[in-house]
């Protein structure tokens, strides 16, 4: 490829870069020598169509290795295994030719009624992150580029293309934008996919704001800003804000708009220059990439789509460790489920798998006659749903079965019909007739264990009525062989909920205020997003953020905890696993400040790790949690700023699962704000020089209001219910009041001067 630039292009042929050529690829221009490349939908294995393009996943695609997407692998909480099935992904792209995949996707879970959070890490920031870059520097790792997206606060799928996120400043930074600012910083994808939603009002593909000053001045991104698939409402105004490349094409319509606002004047012609620069600039970094040699090792993927799952099950309950299974007891299987499976989630993210393992077979594998089968209900669309037995017959055959069996194993789940790309959920409960067959299985077996099968939380109204629950998520097309692996102990559960559990769907923050409106959506709940606001509530939840089970124990000893000379915290932790059973624990690291001058949660995850241990076993756990994790956005100065003072570090199992906790002092940073009129008497006392000034001017006033000593050194009343009346006056209303011996234009002086850093006395 030549050293081609946007100065050897006509104004044509820029505005073309800056479209798709078709459904999936870029424009070539071939007399200058540029390449066309592709990209295909991700992000948990490679979607590139064969057939027709559509972005729903209704055109078949050619094989690939289906891993658990994000709603599985997130509970890992192990950049490494993210990392590794990136690495993967990209291969498997590099020997199709594909450039770019699409992906990762690490939008909130705001709520758990999205209908695409299977497509996403968590409900905190820091955990969606940290994945997020793992998944990036894994598929980067082998010369494909990624598309981190959706860029940003698409945190629902109703009326996705036009709705208005209407969040706050405070929020927006601080949990919506936080894990992009990580993975941008951190990873460097190579492009960024804008949103469809609108912004405040303001469409993501056209705002100058978020495109231009956040994600480039402020973060330093250098890529490519593409839009998601028929995101861009205006093309020029996107362009302007920032934009550079449109998918899919428009067939020339939105470039001849382009061509048509340069030659008007409407678009200065160096901004159009500066995005076919970057189309360029991603071609040379897809065609640097080595040529790889296929074919694809299917049984090398496979084999880690089987770890990689096994490392996201969650073992959510375990009472007298029914679990794991003896290969010699009998063990009866309920549930279509089991036999047909349900590993991934419906939309532009549904892969065409290589292999599909199903928990029937890899259980038969282990246990052989000693287990045994019962639909016990029809799955829409499935073989016994086509079979036309009833409901009544089913469910008599699950009781006979589990009636005989020293354990049952129900697999239960969320049907695709109910959540997807394109529509949220409308509730969060298990159908009803599944719940009908478990009733009557406990009826006939106490002994019962439920498998769940779920792109999103669930409600778990049967949680106290047996013994085990295993929570499995969409686990990809080996996740039949990782549940036998954990069922029958092959494989020791290390996962951990990376979202809460609630008892009801009211008691979820955006209870109310989702999916909004008339176009609008309001964020109401501030920052206290998922865990942060049932621990400022107080609410009873049925699991908690960050809990899950294993087959051995844990002891955690004392924390230390120091401030580096970066201003990073040191966390230095032992942690011991005290059963008999090699296994893996997700240390956690919690803080909050002591005291704060704005609302926090009481306490947001910072760090964490994933630690393997042999049976009995100790090891010093060392996790770093970065100063500027510790900030708050303040909006009076419109920035990141870290508060002084004594900070609680708490080192846990789970967001409720404390075992050690220390304080560390930090030093924050300072905010000087401007006095003005309007600046409360508490603001101007709070100024070194301006206060006692100030009280020289006012203490007689202050004392006749409440009969204190009038001088300056008392500084304020006595009475504590007009001290707190009089902090926050603004001291330009005071100007008239009896007994305010000063002038409008002195205070003004007096401000003017404590603002300059000189005070010319009043």
């Amino acid at each position: 490829m030549t050293d081609t630039s946007a100065s050897d292009l006509t104004l044509e042929e820029k505005a073309s870069l800056t479209s798709g050529a078709d459904f999936w690829t870029t424009k070539a221009i071939e007399r200058v020598g540029l390449p066309s490349i592709m990209m295909t939908d991700g992000p948990h294995g490679l979607r590139k169509q064969a057939g027709g393009t559509d972005h729903l996943g209704l055109s078949s695609s050619v094989p690939a290795t289906c891993f658990p997407p994000a709603v599985g692998i997130g509970s890992s909480f192990d950049p490494e295994i993210v990392e590794r099935v990136g690495a993967a992904i990209g291969v498997e792209a590099a020997i199709e030719d594909v450039a770019i995949v699409l992906g990762p996707g690490i939008n909130i879970k705001r709520s758990p009624l999205c209908g695409r959070n299977f497509e996403y890490f968590s409900e905190d920031p820091i955990v969606s992150g940290i994945l997020g870059a793992a998944s990036v520097r894994g598929v980067q790792s082998q010369g494909v580029g990624t598309s981190l997206k959706h860029f940003a606060a698409n945190n629902q799928e109703f009326d996705r293309m036009r709705a208005s996120s209407d969040v706050d400043p405070r929020p927006l930074h601080e949990i919506y934008l936080r894990g992009f600012e990580r993975v941008v910083k951190d990873a460097e994808p190579w492009t960024v996919m804008c949103s469809y939603n609108r912004i405040n009002g303001v469409y993501a593909s056209e705002d100058p704001w978020l495109l231009t000053q956040v994600l480039r001045d402020d973060w330093g991104f250098d890529g490519v800003v593409v839009s998601d698939w028929g995101a861009v409402n205006d093309r020029v105004a996107g362009v302007a804000a920032g934009l550079d490349l449109e998918m899919p094409s428009s067939g020339g319509r939105t470039d001849a708009q382009l061509v048509a606002a340069v030659r008007a004047g409407e678009l200065d012609e160096s901004v159009l220059d500066t995005a076919a620069d970057r189309a360029i600039d991603l071609v040379r970094k897809a065609q640097r990439r080595p040529a790889v040699a296929g074919p694809l090792d299917v049984d090398a993927h496979h084999a880690l789509a089987r770890e990689a799952a096994g490392r996201s099950i969650v073992l959510l309950k375990n009472d007298g460790d029914v679990l794991p299974l003896a290969a010699e007891r009998r063990i009866a299987v309920i549930g279509a489920f089991a036999t047909e499976p349900r590993f991934q989630g419906a939309g532009s993210s549904l892969i065409n798998p290589t292999r599909v393992d199903t928990a029937w077979d890899e259980l038969r594998a282990v246990g052989g006659e000693n287990v045994t089968y019962a639909a016990g209900f029809a799955v829409e669309g499935g073989d016994i749903a086509a079979s036309g037995r009833s409901a009544d017959d089913l469910r008599a055959e699950a009781v006979a079965v589990a009636s005989a069996a020293d354990v049952a194993v129900v697999f239960l789940g969320l049907p695709a019909a109910e959540e997807s790309e394109g529509f949220d959920r409308e509730h969060i409960d298990l159908p009803a007739a599944q719940l009908e067959v478990l009733d009557a299985v406990i009826a006939a077996n106490p002994t019962t264990v439920v498998v769940l099968s779920n792109g999103g939380v669930v409600a778990l109204p049967f949680a106290e009525r047996v013994p085990a629950i295993v929570e499995t998520w969409l686990l990809g097309q080996a996740g039949g062989g990782a549940v036998a692996d954990v069922l029958y102990g092959a494989v020791n559960p290390s996962g951990k909920l990376t979202e809460t559990v609630p008892v009801r769907l009211e008691d979820n923050p955006s209870f109310g205020n989702f999916p909004g409106e008339f176009g609008h959506v309001r964020y109401g709940e501030g920052v206290l997003v998922g865990y942060r606001w049932y621990d400022a509530k107080g609410l009873d939840v049925t699991f908690p953020f960050g809990y899950g089970l294993s087959y051995t124990t844990f002891s955690y000893g004392e924390a230390s905890v120091a401030a580096s000379e970066s201003g990073d915290i040191v966390v230095r932790v032992d942690v011991t696993n005290t059963g008999d059973r090699d296994g893996r624990e997700i240390v956690q690291v919690y803080a909050a400040p002591v005291a704060s001058v704005v609302q926090r949660a009481p306490r947001e995850l910072k760090a964490f790790a994933s630690v393997a241990l042999a049976a009995g076993e100790t090891r010093t756990v060392e996790l770093v949690v970065r100063r500027e994790d510790l900030a708050y956005w303040d909006v009076r100065v419109d920035r990141w700023i870290v508060e002084s003072g004594e900070y609680t570090v708490e080192v846990a199992a789970s967001s409720r699962d404390i075992r050690s906790s220390a304080t560390v002092q930090v030093e924050g940073d300072a905010v000087s704000l401007p006095l003005t009129m309007n600046s409360s008497i508490g603001d101007v006392l709070a100024h070194p020089v301006a206060g006692p000034t100030v009280m020289g001017a006012l203490g007689g006033f202050l004392g006749e209001l409440t009969g204190a000593d009038s001088s300056a050194a008392s500084m304020m009343p006595n009475d504590e219910a007009m001290q707190k009346m009089m902090a926050s006056f603004p001291i330009g209303r005071l100007i008239g009041f009896p007994g305010v011996d000063v002038t409008h234009e002195q205070v003004e002086q007096l401000l003017e001067g404590a603002n300059a850093g000189v005070l010319t006395p009043a």
